[in-house]
């Protein structure tokens, strides 16, 4: 019998430092339930001290979530961890996950701190977490740039302090697979008590390496992997939790340990924290990409007409990406919506479904075909609402080789309706224009990205705009059969974002 390797999944914590993935707590309620469905052991809810927010975040999630544990990020001092525990305390399987950097770099120019007073801090940390819980991580932050013997003198001082799982952070990205492995190894031969605990991996992306340093972390003696789902995360990203589970899944010869992960339900939440960060993503990315089952060359084409194996290593199936998406059409009744939409891993209430089937309805009349995407973008745009300030309420656009364009805008601004006009380089442009007028928004447009979510003349387009103001990013996204009007829903949801950021500050946690 292969042993079980614990996925702690901290999407909703990391993740959400990728520069503009802020979440609201219905995002983050709705993703930690798909979390959950997904068989994730361990999902890292949130910082609680960053903001009220994101307190507020994880105090519903921990009541929220039926069988999985839940963790609350906490700096190394008593006023986070008792945050984190108010935080998390009504969770079924609550957990404290506290830190303290370790590396000398941090020492002198961090924390300016020595050794001696960070093993102090850390052991304070775990024993005050461990007064108010059995289950508590402890994480040496740079622990991969660490000094060895000092790294598993604290490790082993927070094991006797209580800790239950002890985390080695590869925090900036910089170490190697066999580097990596041979740290791993030398943890758990010089730390005297490490049986007591779990050594637990979280490494980041920065040299393209994550997957590849938790891989030979795991058969080094590892038995906890930080994980994100599609990678998101500060800088380069984390470890992906989809590559981490298929390598082990697709390759147990090499990696003979299981998961408690329900591979079938990968895509789905791969989808879903697309569509809540805005953050798409890239189609040749490993597992979830647009390409990953794709095969044009003819050669690739021949050969899976033979045998699928040939240039597949694994079946589509298996992370539940249904290659038949031609599902629903204007005849199909609610029932049958409801029960789609469940597959894909939505469960609404009665007023969400009656919410979501008015939209389905008014898209099956324009379109012949309601594909799985389109549904993905209905649910996106009127279930996952940042607080709206601004709402899009008309919009009438001219353009053409002989007018110049201008759009007129009415919007909804905290419930009163202001409009007006204006002109701009393009029918876009126009409308970006009319809306920033509206607003009196400052925000900068840093990039602004269109895609089809299906095929042909009639698909659904969704645009994607990043947005930045007084250093605050926020990403915007939007979706309509007219390209025009998705354009702007999405800057309108980029402004809503921002204005989300400026009363929800967050402060900055590394590990």
């Amino acid at each position: 019998m292969s042993e079980n390797v614990i996925i702690f999944d901290t999407t909703l914590r990391d993740g959400e430092q990728s520069p503009g993935a802020s979440m609201n707590a219905a995002e983050k309620v709705r993703l930690a339930t798909q979390l959950e469905r997904l068989g994730v052991d361990v999902i890292e809810a949130g910082f609680p001290a960053a903001s009220q927010g994101d307190f507020e975040a994880v105090a519903a999630i921990a009541k929220r979530l039926e069988n999985t544990q839940v963790a609350g990020l906490a700096r190394a001092s008593k006023a986070d961890i008792d945050l984190a525990w108010d935080a998390i305390r009504h969770a079924v399987k609550p957990r404290i996950h506290t830190f303290i950097a370790t590396s000398d770099i941090h020492l002198k120019y961090k924390l300016k701190m020595s050794q001696e007073e960070v093993l102090k801090a850390a052991v304070e940390a775990v024993k005050y977490a461990s007064s108010l819980t059995d289950n508590v991580e402890f994480s040496a932050e740079d622990g991969s740039r660490s000094d060895r013997d000092f790294l598993c003198k604290v490790f082993e001082a927070a094991i006797e302090a209580g800790a239950t799982t002890v985390n080695l952070p590869d925090t900036v990205g910089y170490t190697v697979p066999e580097e990596f492995g041979d740290l791993v190894k030398y943890v758990m031969a010089h730390t005297p008590n490490i049986n007591k605990a779990i050594l637990s991996v979280h490494c980041h992306n920065d040299l393209g390496l994550a997957t590849a340093n938790t891989i030979t972390a795991i058969q080094a003696g590892a038995r906890q992997a930080e994980v994100t789902i599609n990678g998101i995360g500060e800088r380069a990203g984390n470890t992906s939790l989809e590559e981490v589970v298929m390598t082990m899944h697709t390759r147990p010869n090499y990696v003979p340990l299981t998961t408690n992960i329900k591979t079938e339900y990968i895509y789905a939440a791969s989808k879903l924290v697309s569509m809540i960060t805005g953050i798409l993503v890239q189609p040749n990315k490993a597992i979830v990409g647009a390409n990953a089952f794709a095969h044009e060359a003819g050669i690739h084409q021949d050969g899976m007409l033979k045998n699928p194996m040939t240039y597949e290593i694994m079946k589509p199936e298996t992370i539940g990406l249904n290659a038949n998406k031609l599902v629903l059409g204007k005849h199909s009744g609610r029932h049958a919506l409801h029960e789609h939409l469940k597959e894909m891993g939505y469960d609404l209430s009665k007023d969400e479904l009656k919410t979501i089937f008015i939209k389905f309805k008014e898209l099956a009349d324009k379109k012949k075909h309601v594909m799985d995407e389109d549904l993905e973008a209905i649910a996106n745009e009127n279930l996952f609402h940042t607080d709206q300030v601004f709402e899009l309420e008309y919009m009438h656009v001219t353009s053409g080789t002989t007018v110049y364009p201008m759009a007129s805008v009415k919007l909804s601004i905290n419930g009163r309706s202001v409009q007006g006009a204006g002109y701009g380089n393009g029918p876009i442009d126009a409308a970006f224009e009319s809306i920033k007028k509206l607003t009196r928004a400052e925000a900068e447009l840093l990039r602004f990205s269109v895609s089809a979510l299906t095929g042909g003349t009639d698909a659904t387009g969704e645009v994607t705009v990043r947005l930045r103001e007084n250093g605050l990013v926020a990403l915007g996204r939007g979706a309509d059969s007219d390209i025009i009007t998705a354009s702007a829903k999405a800057y309108i949801n980029g402004l809503n974002r921002l204005e989300y950021l400026k009363t929800h500050p967050v402060v900055d946690a590394k590990v």
